[in-house]
């Protein structure tokens, strides 16, 4: 059974070009209620933790530098299947392939600069907000 929140970071390129308002945005008219939301920074070493997953993958050292090169924006929002309708109003990771309209066709760059990070289950939308929040800072 779904769940009914996620995990989003506007990512640090989407921060620098001036996109967080507009992203928000997206997202609150795609129906999402953001119930956690923090402005902050990662290390290269909790952006390495975050992204353990791709340790073995080529990209992932230019991922860890380029998620620790600027302040992020995370955040945790509900909806009714969130994971899935947040992935649908985001779109495809290379923004050449996203559908037009989603944040990632309006807002990234690249595919490894894609403006937002959206979590890709249940299980992994729980485990990423856990390791941005604590619980008592998600209402």
């Amino acid at each position: 059974m779904a769940t009914n929140r996620t995990f989003t970071m506007i990512k640090p390129g989407a921060v620098r070009n001036g996109h967080i308002g507009a992203i928000l945005e997206h997202i609150v008219a795609g129906g999402f209620k953001i119930v956690a939301m923090k402005y902050t920074k990662l290390s290269a070493e909790k952006a390495g933790e975050f992204y353990a997953v791709h340790k073995e993958r080529p990209f992932y050292g230019e991922l860890v530098d380029f998620m620790s090169s600027g302040p992020i924006v995370a955040a945790v929002l509900e909806k009714d299947n969130a994971v899935e309708d947040f992935r649908t109003l985001i779109g495809s990771t290379n923004p050449a392939e996203a559908a037009e309209g989603t944040v990632r066709a309006k807002y990234a760059t690249s595919i490894g600069e894609n403006a937002v990070h959206g979590s890709d289950s249940d299980e992994n939308a729980a485990i990423e907000s856990s390791f941005h929040f604590s619980g008592t800072e998600i209402y």
